[in-house]
């Protein structure tokens, strides 16, 4: 007999994993707010976000890319860097506020990016020169792996705020970034401290399930508008958690 607290947990994962997977993006910072809410142990938190976060990568990537939304020029010069930089920021392991705090401003720059401009016509992409891609890729990639975020909800909002790609090309390009830097950083965060997450059988069906929904609605049915929006109001909404707990 499952208890309500658990229920309530498993129901709270499944609607983080499906309003995130809209945006292209995996559901860490939502994740974690949930186990900080409900008192997960400060050293299970950053693996398990990153294990579900795999997860619901996975299952966001192979959706926007077979939809024909994945651009392969938008996503290596980022990638390349920010896997070894992300394995670097797993092995890595901040003290519980400086982690809180480093996550909750991340979240609400990016929050910000995704609510401050209009978004652009699907014709007007100028994508970056190389040597700037890869700068923030790395950057990007060490602040994902530090945090267990994927780096999805720093991504996405930079390429669409400096026009570098389409609103669904850049949740495609994101949820890859995900899954890439998630398991880097997984393993960084192994290798430091031989401890991977237990008993998240329902969680992570509920983030599977969750993102399979998500991915649908975000790919085939909300317009541009509403995915930029969506996606800016879940991210600052998970940064003042993280900044002002309570």
């Amino acid at each position: 007999m499952v208890d309500t607290q658990t229920l309530l947990t498993c129901i709270a994962f499944l609607v983080v994993a499906l309003l995130y997977a809209s945006t292209g993006q995996a559901g860490a910072s939502g994740y974690i707010a949930v186990m900080a809410l409900v008192g997960y142990e400060p050293d299970s938190i950053k693996p398990t976000a990153l294990v579900l976060n795999i997860l619901v990568s996975l299952v966001v990537s192979w959706r926007f890319i077979r939809d024909g939304h994945f651009n392969w020029q938008s996503f290596w010069p980022f990638a390349l860097p920010a896997v070894p930089m992300a394995l670097l920021g797993g092995y890595i392991t901040l003290e519980k506020t400086w982690f809180e705090y480093l996550l909750g401003a991340l979240l609400l720059v990016a929050g910000t990016l995704s609510l401050v401009r209009r978004p652009m016509g699907d014709d007007i992409v100028r994508p970056p020169r190389k040597p700037v891609a890869v700068a923030c890729g790395a950057v990007i990639g060490l602040a994902s792996g530090l945090t267990g975020v994927g780096g999805g909800v720093l991504i996405a909002p930079l390429l669409i705020f400096f026009r570098w790609s389409t609103m669904r090309a850049a949740a495609s390009v994101s949820a890859l970034f995900i899954f890439c830097n998630s398991i880097a950083a997984l393993a960084g965060n192994w290798s430091a401290t031989n401890h991977l997450p237990h008993g998240i059988g329902r969680l992570a069906l509920m983030v599977i399930i969750g993102s399979w929904l998500g991915a649908h609605l975000g790919s085939r049915w909300l317009s541009t508008r509403q995915i930029r929006v969506l996606l800016g109001v879940v991210l600052i909404c998970a940064s003042v958690k993280l900044l002002l707990p309570v």
